[in-house]
């Protein structure tokens, strides 16, 4: 398995341990938890269930009564079983009397799909865990994309599951160098700008990326999973947001606001965007967001709570949104010629570089180092007009690196001219944060700078592309 070494540490060590283990393990749909679970648990599985996407509390029941006949044979188990308590009671008389020579694994996945609002699986469930489980050599494993409710009614619940889960796991989406090793291992030998042009489109979701033809081109991977008829990616977005949010067209409503500012919107731009109240919805909504990886937060440097702003991030849903969202263009052929596509470039290497700020610490050699990112709008000014940081780390070894991201084809050359700006906007930086700490100029590039003579000392450090991988 490509990546996870931590996630596997965690959940090997649960099999090794003398009591129960009750595991959570979040993250957004796609992203490879199920795979990760069974992988790692495949040799000690003694049960396992997955719910029914939009099914009724009779239909869960009925695929959990399907689920304990083939695992256990159907002289074992009734054939209508009437409520999750009675279901439970006979997955605890099943395998009490089993005899296993192992630590042994119940694997239930996702369970916001299961435990819908009119249903007693919760109930259920932690009779289940209480009664029995909880004095068993088991571990227990619950999955769930919606990670908001997985936090909410697992982790954080206080009913019968009150502070019983012993271990939590969010996965993530591959780093741009785990995808490499993944697509590479997969016989695919793209190089790494042929990768991060994939990452900037699918991300590191191993779903997407397990899709890709090796005897393909990028544009051809992109034309064939996106463009063409029957294209495997071609209703994602919907599907997506559908399978993880009731009343998903709301979800979907804010974040086409979110996306419809490159830099972010504040909250009083997606009321006036989506007409959604301000209250506790539309916190709660931009919450579930974040929490699930589709939209980060990002407060402003002053922090001003009521400009903070939410950003698109996930990959997929940028790129749906620019290139396919009711465009009658087809073509990627013609459409990655086009001006649009280098625009987008442009603003998915900055995402590119919000999702891998880890790397670009390490690359600066403060990955240690406590700090905070941010985007910043510089306000409107005489010599420089209005200008915007594409990316701030502001570090608590009172030093902040003002980083320019750049996604030229060649290296990116500094004039004097273009010199004279950076310095002025590092100096009205300067005065409008009223910030006290040493200001370093950083170029985040694909293949690195070019200065005339004469400002050869301005820029302080560098990250490249190759430096990422």
């Amino acid at each position: 398995m490509v990546g996870r070494h931590e996630e596997i540490k965690v959940l090997t060590n649960l099999l090794s341990t003398q009591e129960a283990e009750l595991v959570s393990v979040l993250g957004r749909r796609r992203v490879g938890k199920t795979y990760l679970l069974r992988e790692t648990f495949k040799d000690h599985m003694a049960f396992e269930f997955i719910g029914v996407q939009g099914g009724s509390r009779t239909e869960q029941l009925n695929a959990f009564t399907f689920s304990l006949q083939q695992t256990f044979g159907k002289k074992a188990v009734p054939n209508i079983i009437p409520s999750w308590l009675a279901a439970f009671q006979i997955l605890i008389e099943l395998l009490s009397a089993k005899p296993f020579t192992k630590k042994q694994v119940v694997f239930i996945d996702e369970l916001p799909w299961i435990a819908g609002k009119k249903s007693d699986f919760l109930k259920g469930f932690g009779f289940f865990w209480n009664n029995w489980a909880s004095k068993q050599k088991i571990v227990v494993a619950v999955c769930g994309s919606a990670a908001s409710w997985m936090i909410k009614h697992v982790i954080q619940n206080t009913g019968g599951l009150h502070n019983r889960v012993t271990r939590q796991i969010h996965l993530q989406p591959f780093t741009c160098s785990e995808t490499k090793a993944y697509l590479h291992e997969r016989g695919l030998k793209f190089n790494d700008e042929q990768i991060t042009e994939l990452y900037m489109t699918f991300g590191g979701i191993p779903y997407y990326l397990k899709l890709i033809d090796k005897s393909k081109s990028v544009a051809q991977v992109v034309n064939t999973l996106c463009f063409k008829d029957n294209a495997a990616l071609k209703n994602e977005f919907e599907n997506l947001y559908a399978a993880l949010f009731t009343h998903h067209q709301s979800y979907i409503s804010v974040i086409k606001a979110c996306y419809s500012t490159w830099k972010g919107v504040s909250q009083n731009d997606i009321i006036k965007l989506t007409g959604i109240a301000s209250g506790g919805t539309l916190t709660r909504m931009l919450s579930e967001l974040e929490l699930s990886g589709f939209i980060i937060s990002t407060p402003p440097f002053t922090n001003a709570k009521k400009e903070t702003l939410y950003r698109l991030i996930d990959e997929f849903s940028v790129f749906y949104l620019k290139f396919m969202d009711g465009k009658k263009t087809s073509d990627w052929n013609l459409i990655s010629q086009s001006q649009p596509f280098k625009l987008w470039q442009g603003y998915a290497f900055e995402n590119f570089c919000f999702r891998h700020i880890q790397s670009i610490k390490q690359q600066l050699g403060i990955a240690a180092v406590i700090s905070q990112q941010y985007a910043y709008q510089i306000k409107s000014h005489q010599l420089i007009g209005n200008h915007q940081i594409d990316l701030l780390i502001d570090r608590n070894d009172q030093c902040i690196n003002l980083c320019e991201v750049k996604y030229h084809h060649k290296p990116f050359i500094i004039t004097k001219q273009y010199a004279e700006i950076l310095r002025l906007r590092m100096q009205h930086f300067g005065w409008e944060s009223g910030t006290k700490k040493t200001v370093f100029l950083t170029f985040i590039t694909r293949h690195g700078i070019v200065t005339q003579a004469g400002v050869e000392t301005l820029v302080d450090s560098e990250v490249l592309l190759k430096d990422f991988y």
